[in-house]
């Protein structure tokens, strides 16, 4: 069908209000209208990556599903690929478009004769060419699609909290995605339609740098994303969505799910407790003042460090990681430095002296006048190493053996929650660099073989006592702030 015969065609609009108002018996929604149109113009003018996010319940599938049904009408000759999160979904997309297309008033000639084309799953309308693949099949994401060839492919909510529930869940969908190129003809387009369910969904606007992410998934696609309530708390959808209606199903979902699935914002489905959102971010340096003995970030004065360090040796996955903090006069907490340790398998130096360098030169540069050292299992031995690679170098800085016997879960929580809540934690912009962001996403209280390792050195630095910065000794003093005695301080606690 050549363009000129397709614009003879009635728009989709029209096409819309035709099956609501001659077969559904009801008007078409603003919000319907405006999807409807924003699709029709991108395609007219050969835009082929479109990404639609609109709020759970919107008829976001219903309008993708019409969208298929009016392409078929304008160019019976095209091949639609519906993918979805699994096949049952996809399914009910391709049911509902054949069901669209044996009783809309413009489509009823698209019926073929013989009923072995007109499957649930799959179907062929009456067209002149003759082609291999159907006009529309149904693929659930993790299905073999390889032969397969389309014109459009629509990927269906194939986001959801059984793809993406895991880093290796959601690595699996986005090479499965990545295949799409190998099924659509040159020229092609995909329609992305579905909600985020992850802090790291496909959806995302902005690069995730934690997972060494350049550009976002969808760069290129044109996006149009329609949360629940705008900016100025207008519903989108005022006939189902009263403010009152919003209001109940954001306190029967949660936050979370309310956030991903109603507003559109990335965050985690599942009830996690630890809010990145909720972290000051900044990018300043720490500054001394040795004329006056100040220490600055970002033009407060800091008044106490807390250095902790959780030590791993590289056995069962765990992470070795240091954690800087400071307060400020007014209580606030700067998560300055989050390290990582990692070694060099070819160094001379063995794995307790290479991390227990590592963290004598952060306390150096830093100027901390004390490092805990969580001393459960390995740790045992680390606090001397540290001590002799400390004075090596003439760090003024104390060490403290710290044994921790109450549950991680519950330290963790502890320290999070207050500082979380009332927002009084900074964390430098380095830290976007590290696992840090996406441990808190994944965490939740109980989770097993989840990541935590960032997590459990920030809440040891700042549930330690706070210790006040005081006069910095000259280079080569072991004196410190508390009389230079290096003890071992014990916390333990009953649950």
């Amino acid at each position: 069908m050549t363009n000129i015969e397709a614009n003879k065609k009635h728009n989709f609009v029209d096409f819309i209000r035709k099956w609501n108002g001659q077969r559904m018996g009801l008007p078409t929604p603003e919000i319907h209208l405006k999807m409807a149109e924003w699709l029709e113009r991108n395609w007219r003018d050969g835009k082929v990556r479109l990404l639609l996010m609109a709020f759970r319940s919107s008829g976001k599938s219903t309008i993708a599903g019409l969208f298929a049904a009016w392409l078929l009408y304008i160019n019976p000759a095209l091949r639609i690929l519906v993918l979805a999160a699994d096949f049952s979904l996809a399914k009910r997309m391709v049911r509902n478009v054949k069901r669209i297309l044996e009783r809309h008033p413009l489509t009823s000639d698209l019926k073929p004769a013989k009923l072995d084309q007109w499957a649930g799953d799959r179907f062929t309308v009456n067209r002149d060419l003759e082609l291999r693949d159907p006009s529309m099949l149904a693929r659930g994401i993790t299905s073999n699609i390889t032969g397969s060839r389309a014109d459009v492919i629509i990927c269906d909510d194939v986001e959801v909290p059984g793809t993406c529930s895991s880093p290796e869940k959601r690595e699996l969908l986005r090479e499965r995605l990545l295949e799409i190129d190998y099924v659509m003809v040159p020229g092609g387009t995909q329609i992305f339609i579905g909600t985020p369910h992850n802090y790291h969904t496909i959806y995302a606007d902005k690069p995730r740098v934690e997972l060494g992410e350049d550009a976002v998934f969808l760069s290129d696609f044109e996006r149009l994303v329609i949360p629940v309530v705008d900016d100025e708390g207008v519903s989108a959808w005022p006939e189902r969505f009263s403010i009152e209606n919003i209001e109940r199903i954001k306190t029967n979902s949660g936050p979370n799910k309310f956030a991903s699935q109603m507003l559109l914002r990335p965050v985690n489905i599942a009830e996690g407790r630890l809010d990145p959102t909720a972290l000051q971010f900044y990018d300043a340096r720490l500054d001394y003042t040795k004329e006056i003995n100040r220490l600055e970030i970002n033009g407060r004065q800091m008044v106490s460090a807390h250095g902790y360090w959780d030590p791993a040796f590289g056995r069962g996955g765990d992470n070795s990681v240091f954690a800087a903090v400071f307060t400020d006069e007014d209580g606030q907490y700067w998560l300055h430095k989050l390290l990582y340790i990692e070694l060099d398998n070819h160094s001379d130096e063995d794995e307790a002296a290479q991390q227990c360098r590592q963290v004598a030169y952060q306390a150096q540069i830093l100027r901390l006048p004390s490092v805990a050292v969580e001393d459960n299992g390995i740790g045992k031995m680390l606090p001397g190493i540290l001590r002799t690679a400390l004075a090596k170098n003439n760090v003024p800085c104390s060490v403290k053996s710290v044994h921790n016997n109450r549950p991680k879960d519950l330290r963790i929580l502890e320290a999070f929650d207050v500082v979380l809540a009332a927002r009084v934690l900074h964390v430098h912009e380095s830290v976007r660099d590290t696992p840090f962001l996406s441990e808190m996403q994944e965490w939740k209280p109980g989770k097993k073989h989840g990541r935590d390792d960032g997590l459990d050195a920030v809440a040891g630095a700042l549930a330690l006592e706070p210790m006040r910065l005081r006069s910095f000794p000259k280079r080569g003093s072991q004196k410190w702030a508390v009389g230079g005695k290096q003890h071992k301080a014990k916390t333990v606690m009953d649950d």
